[in-house]
């Protein structure tokens, strides 16, 4: 929507209605209405409470007050009335109250001194100014005196006394030598809030100065200087270092009172050799960091803009390493009134009820008095329509009478506040304050609001009226806001017409109308669209508008959202715009823009330019596209100061549309032959300004963009050099760091080539120590740095660096704080308090250094600590030193990552910049217990399928006293899980053993270790899969030679035999006889029976029964007959093989059974490959390796390679039912053997004893 921006004063009406209607009038500020209503005065300005005049001027009292009629004026002094024209020298401005006393026909200032206040008087009542006490200021001299040389001893403290004149205001105080030298300071000599001069302790080379105390006053500019003090020191062999003393302010306590929005400022100066450090606290709380500020070299605390809650006791510690003593200070916070509610002009209509509030707070607690007209309220005339109430006024059904201005004083012993607040009533009858007849022209469809701003007392209503018809004007379309302004949410054809607001109070109406008028929209109807032309043609972009004929349409043209400039290729007509002789810079979107004074419409469309004539567009995606080339025939036109025109000749695109054009610059003076970039311009343009530096040889070239990539530079450009001129700048990135303990190092980035702006760049380095009135010290430096030295340790300084050429310095620089050197940090943390968290973390605390101290940026404190001993004696630790770093000025922090059980010892340090200082006392504690580490070198070893070892060492850090280890271990198969099973070992035990009748699931096992706190990390292992292990799910068609019992014990030699068991048992179970065992064992059963298992596990033996892992739920195979023919089939061919055996040994030829001797049958012997052994028939002679017990059994000697291989001598024992029952083992070099093969089927005494 678009309509007329009405007058300010309108904006100005609608906001004094709108605080009408809150209960109050405020008169506007229209000139018209002023001059006619009548107001009571209002001071509107006036000198302040306290005037301070110098006396060397004449004498400015101001007071200024507005009311209708104008306000007259009289003044009292000292609260008697002073008669302004009897005085010559007191004269009155004209139309103000403004006292002017002149001095230039003679007279004292000092008569004039007194306490003046102003009164403005109309008849509708009176307003006062402020009490203004009137003071010339005083700057007295020096009394003259004649100072003997104070002679003091070496080490001792003093105290050079300023006693400055008392001045009006007081003078500010600083010490020089007589040769105006300032005296240098620091935390041993420094200058007192009340002047003195405080040497801590006196050194032989303070005789080198002497010291005289300089007063400079405010008014009159002046500096005076006291006589110089000299110093004798007399010096000793040594001086004796002394404990700390106050010497300002004495003694051990002192109070200080603040007023609340003041500055406290608290000082502790102590004596002491070596010099003390000051610290400051608050008991039972935290120094406000906010606005607390430490001076003085911590002597001074200064806590800006005091509240209550900053009252309390303060105290300052004093301290050198001969001890240490404290200074207690009271400080409470008092309170001058403060508003809380001020009293606000109160403008009413007859009969209306309001209030005066005049609400303020102190310490101690205001008073509040009311006067009128500058009167008490008690002498007042009696107002039956006022009521006071303590701080509130309350008017009730006002009248003309009640017309009065009342006065507000709240005041206790530390100040006042004096009020005015005037009562008017007014009885105005409606007046409107727009312009009559306005004309409004809105859009159709668009949303607009009518104002009407109006004024009257009371405050009128308002109603809004369309083509004088009866009916109000609110709801549907309509909305009437409370300020009386109509808006219409959607502008109709039909809405056009003449609008009437009406204003109606109780003494009459008034009323104004607005013309409104309804104008069509401004729309492109026929847009440009977008098109494909061919380089050096012609195109035309249409552009047709329907807008509303009494409006003036204005056509323009933007190229990629830019204006366009129309050369004479381009001809802008009212409904298009042709473009002749296309070249591929006009490739680009072309806005068409149609705008009214009342709106606008845009339609976009973009115009792709093919490069070559001769090429068919539906070939152009074929081309190939390359880099362009680059642009040629640069010129330079328009040569300005700072400016230059660039036109260059574009290069062939190569099928690729031209996106950019950058042009670099290269200079001579600075970095010759090195080029930079200047600007970037789309790929439509071949000419542009270029906005230029002073004093640079310029030179020239232009590089092409598009997708392909950039094209070669142009030639360069001819040279341009503009001329020089001051420089604009300052170098950035300045610093000022110390590299040393006595220096500070000054840095900065210098400035460029288009930055210096003429010959000769060089810089002026300023610099002096913050927060000290010493002159700025300077040096002119042609690079970018410069060292200071001899500077003091870790001290700020101020740092300015500014540029200068031969055309003149650059602006004034920034101010930047850098810092001299820093040293190693001189004390180290005390009060090292440690508190053991856990078995692996502790807790530090420690009271902070001072900062003078560190001498330098506190980073971090660090503690130092190493692993002493372990409490177990036998375990060897490594001492090696490790370090925990707490940043910042911090308190407290905790150490993790410690060993439990161990012994440990802990330093602390300050670190700062240049390192770490002095370590604090050794600390020693201990860690308690805590959990083991994992077990180390778990190993699960699976000799045979009945049998899994298990084998470990003691954790690397058992972490306390270790009570035994812990062993869960479940089956599996695939995702099936078993139940889980836990057994205990003593600490002692590292071996375990777990016999299991389950061939096919394998195991997963956790072990443990526990100490009294409890069990630590774990390390988990599974067994190892058997070879050719086979799924629990498939059985195989035949089965190897296997021979299986009554009771299902199965007999094995090496660890092809335990395969081919594994694979049996996924279809057959195996069910192992019960009996007791001599070795620590485990059974686990697969099958759906329960088998009982007594073992022995060291040192206890116990019976424990284990449910089956899994339940397979296949029918039994040993039922099916074609189980049953296998079984007999194999029995057949066992019995053959043997009676072939025993016929070839008879005969004493080969016998097929391997005789070793202590070395293994590799793959490589050529006799393995016919099966047989060179065999000697000696009947005597036994198996060689081997001895035949008397029961039938073999038992092991020297060879590895028995017929069958019993455990533990292989004492073997028959069941009632004949059947062999024996512990075997398969042993290890028979695990790694590869093949079907079993010995079994080659040993007549298994085979004997399979046919039992």
């Amino acid at each position: 929507m678009a309509r007329p921006q009405p007058p300010p004063w309108v904006h100005a009406a609608v906001l004094l209605c709108l605080l009408g209607l809150g209960g109050a009038i405020e008169i506007p500020m229209d000139p018209s209405i002023q001059n006619e209503l009548s107001q009571p005065p209002t001071i509107t300005k006036q000198s302040v409470k306290d005037h301070i005049v110098d006396p060397r001027d004449n004498i400015l009292i101001e007071c200024e007050a507005k009311g209708n009629p104008a306000p007259s004026f009289h003044w009292t002094r000292n609260s008697r009335f002073f008669n302004v024209a009897k005085d010559p020298r007191v004269s009155m401005r004209r139309r103000s109250g403004t006292l002017v006393i002149d001095f230039r026909s003679g007279g004292r200032p000092e008569e004039y001194e007194g306490e003046y206040q102003c009164f403005a008087r109309n008849k509708f009542g009176t307003a006062l100014s402020n009490r203004i006490r009137l003071q010339v200021s005083k700057s007295p001299l020096w009394p003259k005196e004649n100072l003997d040389p104070v002679v003091v001893q070496e080490g001792a403290p003093l105290t050079l006394q300023c006693n400055p004149p008392p001045g009006l205001p007081s003078p500010v105080i600083f010490w020089m030598s007589s040769s105006m030298e300032p005296i240098t300071q620091d935390k041993r000599v420094s200058q007192g809030h009340n002047g003195d001069l405080y040497f801590s302790n006196v050194m032989v080379q303070d005789m080198q100065t002497d010291y005289s105390c300089n007063a400079r006053f405010h008014f009159t500019h002046t500096i005076q200087q006291k006589n110089p003090f000299t110093l004798k020191v007399l010096t000793t062999r040594g001086v004796s270092e002394r404990t700390p003393s106050f010497m300002y302010p004495q003694g051990t306590a002192s109070s200080q009172m603040v007023l609340r929005g003041m500055d406290l400022l608290l000082e502790c100066i102590a004596s002491g050799v070596p010099t003390p450090d000051i610290a400051w606290y608050k008991k039972g709380g935290d120094l406000p960091s906010d606005k607390a500020k430490f001076e003085n070299f911590n002597k001074a605390l200064r806590i800006t803009s005091v509240s209550e809650e900053d009252s309390g006791e303060y105290f300052c510690l004093a301290s050198n390493k001969m001890g240490s003593i404290r200074h207690t200070i009271s400080v409470r916070v008092k309170a001058a009134p403060y508003w809380l509610d001020e009293p606000k002009n109160l403008i009413l209509a007859p009969g209306e009820d309001g209030r005066l509030v005049c609400r303020a707070n102190g310490n101690p607690k205001p008073t509040v008095q009311w006067m009128v007209n500058g009167e008490p309220l008690q002498s007042a005339p009696p107002n039956p329509n006022r009521e006071v109430a303590g701080d509130t006024i309350i008017f009730r059904d006002t009248q003309i009478s009640s017309r009065a201005v009342y006065q507000c004083n709240t005041s206790n012993e530390h100040g006042y506040l004096l009020a005015n607040a005037f009562v008017s009533v007014l009885d105005v009858p409606p007046r409107m304050m727009s312009p009559r007849n306005q004309l409004i022209r809105v859009i159709l469809y668009n949303r607009t609001r009518l104002d009407c701003p109006f004024f009257g007392s009371p405050i009128p209503t308002l109603r809004w009226f369309k083509n004088g018809q009866g009916s109000n004007l609110d709801g549907g379309n309509y909305h009437v806001y409370e300020n009386g302004s109509l808006e219409i949410k959607m502008i109709r054809k039909e809405d056009q017409g003449i609008y009437t607001c009406v204003a109606t109070n109780i003494l009459g109406k008034a009323e104004n109308q607005v013309r409104l008028e309804v104008k069509d929209p401004t729309r492109i109807f026929r847009m440009p669209e977008d098109q494909v032309v061919k380089r050096g043609t012609t195109v035309q972009l249409e552009c047709r508008v329907k807008h509303d004929p009494s409006l003036k349409l204005t056509v323009s043209w933007l190229k990629d959202d830019q204006p366009l400039y129309i050369g004479n290729r381009m001809k802008k007509e009212d409904d298009s715009l042709t473009i002749f002789g296309v070249a591929e810079r006009d490739q680009g979107s072309y806005t068409c823009v149609a705008s009214t004074e009342l709106d606008q419409d845009l339609a976009k469309a973009y115009l792709t330019v093919l490069a070559d004539q001769t090429t068919p567009t539906n070939r152009l995606a074929a081309l190939p596209k390359g880099r362009p080339d680059r642009p040629r025939d640069l010129e330079l036109t328009d040569l300005a100061e700072r400016s230059v025109r660039l036109t260059w000749i574009p290069g062939d695109d190569n099928n690729s549309p031209i996106t950019d054009y950058v042009v670099q610059f290269e200079e001579d003076q600075f970095q010759p032959g090195v080029w930079h970039d200047h600007s970037k311009f789309p790929g439509s343009v071949n000419s542009a300004v270029l906005q230029l530096s002073p004093y640079v040889n310029y030179q020239f070239r232009v590089i092409a963009v598009n997708e392909v990539g950039s094209s070669h530079p142009s030639l360069p450009s001819e040279r341009y050099r503009t001329s020089g001129a001051p420089p604009e700048s300052n170098p950035s990135d300045v610093k000022g760091e110390g590299t040393r303990k006595n220096n500070m190092e000054i840095t900065w980035t210098p400035m460029n080539a288009t930055s210096a702006f003429g010959p000769n760049l060089r810089y002026i380095v300023k610099w002096r120590r913050k927060e000290t009135r010493e002159t700025w010290n300077n040096a002119t430096v042609w690079g970018s740095r410069y060292v200071v030295g001899q500077t003091p340790v870790y001290v700020p300084y101020e740092i300015r660096v500014q540029a200068e050429n031969d055309f003149g310095k650059g602006p004034e620089p920034d101010t930047v704080i850098g810092y001299s050197g820093e040293d190693y940090p001189r004390a180290a943390p005390t009060d090292v308090k440690i508190r053991v968290l856990n078995s692996t973390a502790i807790n530090l605390q420690w009271n902070r250094v001072y900062s003078d101290t560190v001498q330098g940026q506190l980073r971090e404190y660090r503690a130092y600590y190493w692993r002493e001993s372990s409490l177990l004696k036998s375990l060897w630790v490594s001492q090696k030193r490790q370090q925990a770093g707490f940043p910042g000025d911090r308190l407290r922090g905790v150490v993790s990552r410690l060993f439990p059980y161990s012994n440990y010892k802990l330093e602390m340090v300050v670190v700062n910049g240049r390192g770490d200082g002095p370590r604090s006392e050794t600390k020693e504690f201990t860690t308690p217990e805590g959990v083991p580490s994992a077990p180390r070198r778990f190993r699960v070893r699976q000799p045979n399928l009945q049998t899994i070892n298990l084998e470990w060492d003691h954790p690397e850090h058992p972490n306390g006293i270790l009570t035994g280890y812990s062993l869960r271990y479940l089956p599996f198969n695939g995702t099936k899980l078993g139940k889980q099973m836990v057994e205990n070992f003593s600490p002692n035990q590292t071996k375990f053993t777990v016999q299991r009748a389950d061939p096919v699931s394998r195991y997963r096992f956790t072990l443990s270790a526990r100490t009294q706190v409890g069990s630590g990390e774990a390390v988990t292992e599974e067994s190892p899969a058997a070879p050719n292990e086979a799924t629990p799910t498939a059985a195989p068609p035949t089965l190897p030679p296997t021979t299986v019992g009554a009771t299902g014990a199965v007999s094995s030699t090496d660890a092809t035999a335990t395969a081919a068991a594994a694979t049996e048992a996924t279809t057959v179970p195996i069910i192992p006889t019960v009996a007791p065992t001599t070795i620590a064992t485990t059974v686990a059963t697969t099958t759906t029976t329960t088998a009982a298992v007594t073992m022995e596990s060291p040192p206890t033996t116990e019976t424990k029964t284990h449910e089956s892992a899994y339940t397979n739920n296949q029918p039994d195979i040993v039922t099916q007959g074609w189980f049953i023919g296998l079984m007999c089939a194999i029995a057949l061919l066992v019995l053959i093989l043997l009676i072939v055996c025993f016929i070839k040994r008879s005969r004493g030829g080969k016998y097929p059974v391997r005789e070793k001797k202590d070395v293994p049958l590799g793959p490589e012997d050529p006799k393995e490959e016919d099966g047989s052994f060179d065999y000697s028939d000696e009947d005597n002679k036994p198996l060689q390796g081997s001895q035949t017990s008397l029961d039938g059994t073999i038992k092991q000697q020297e060879s590895d390679d028995s017929l069958v291989d019993y455990g533990e001598g292989g004492e073997g024992q028959f069941n009632e039912d004949g059947s062999f029952i024996g512990q075997y083992t398969v042993k290890k070099d028979k695990e790694e053997t590869e093949g079907n093969e079993s010995s079994e089927a080659t040993s007549p005494v298994n085979a004997i004893y399979s046919l039992a």
